[in-house]
């Protein structure tokens, strides 16, 4: 014997059919999870990204029966619907995803851990000094596998001490370490878990890409592909004025060592002429202004030796 179907109340029913008109409104469609979201900070969010983004929570079974309902109309709609967890909501807009996520980030702030919330990334306390003098504390820290010391009459953390994995649960203990320390590792804000454009699906992982990284690695990419193409000598609209003047280095270096006159060559041989014939003069006319000014000294000598002689003369004729 069959079982009758369920009952589905219009209630229901009309928030399946809203949530289909939505989805095929948009060209973007995400899952967001909105666990550990204070109403107050959901509400800031609302109006930080109202005309540009709409946020509709329902519960999850609810839009798996809508994503269900849209198979074959929209495009891997089936790969987002295994993408919802949590506390689930949908996320529409016609932004572009890697722009939707980021500014989703900036949208979100810290906030103190509590006792039974996944760490969302790894929690590390540092190691240096804290504001508080020797007491309870050290103890505290010492159950949480902390190492500690006095320092000028101040707790001290030795290392870096790694408390609590990325999705771990976080111990009451460890929470109230935290809370003492000023340490807000929670992330107050929209978690986007999957986001679906033309039949692509891009988690969370994929979207959090570091901007500066990616161009870094284009640069470089195209640095290293204009270098292939130049040393295999693959002509290119970017490097064929590069090959031009490799090639005519080549040339020119080829030439100079059969000793082949080329135009670039005889240029540089006159040029190399005309700067040795330049010097060769500036050297001549050096030695002659060199001779010139010998000549007077020559002869003011010979004149002084003329007259030392005749005086010498003079006085043996006095003599005698």
């Amino acid at each position: 014997m069959s079982k009758p179907p369920a009952f589905v109340s219009e209630k229901k029913k009309k928030e399946v059919k809203e949530l289909q008109d939505l989805m095929l409104q948009y060209p973007i469609i995400g899952i967001v999870n909105l666990e550990n979201l204070p109403a107050p900070q959901l509400q800031k969010i609302r109006q930080q990204l109202r005309g540009t983004v709409v946020i509709r929570m329902s519960k999850g079974r609810l839009i798996k029966v809508a994503m269900d309902n849209l198979k074959g109309k929209i495009k891997g709609i089936e790969q987002l619907e295994k993408e919802i967890k949590g506390m689930p909501a949908l996320i529409l807009t016609k932004e572009n995803p890697f722009k939707l996520y980021k500014t989703l980030e900036k949208s979100k702030s810290s906030a103190p851990a509590k006792p039974g919330q996944k760490a969302p990334k790894d929690i590390v306390i540092q190691a240096g000094p804290t504001s508080f003098a020797p007491g309870p504390l050290i103890s505290e820290l010492g159950s949480i596998g902390i190492k500690t010391g006095i320092e000028d009459g101040k707790v001290v953390v030795k290392e870096d001490s790694l408390i609590v994995k990325e999705g771990e649960e976080i111990k009451p203990k460890v929470a109230d370490v935290l809370a003492k320390l000023g340490i807000e590792p929670m992330e107050v804000g929209l978690n986007v878990v999957a986001v679906l454009e033309n039949g692509t699906i891009f988690t969370s992982k994929v979207l959090a890409i570091d901007e500066r990284k990616y161009l870094d690695k284009i640069r470089t990419a195209a640095a290293d592909s204009l270098a292939l193409t130049i040393s295999i000598g693959y002509p290119t609209e970017e490097n064929v004025k590069l090959l031009l003047a490799k090639a005519e280095n080549e040339v020119c270096a080829l030439a100079d060592s059969i000793d082949y006159p080329t135009p670039q060559k005889v240029k540089k041989q006159l040029a190399q002429a005309e700067m040795e014939e330049k010097a060769l003069e500036i050297t001549l006319n050096l030695d002659a202004a060199s001779e010139e000014e010998a000549k007077p000294k020559q002869e003011e000598a010979s004149h002084e030796e003329s007259e030392e002689k005749t005086e010498e003369q003079s006085e043996s004729q006095k003599e005698a």
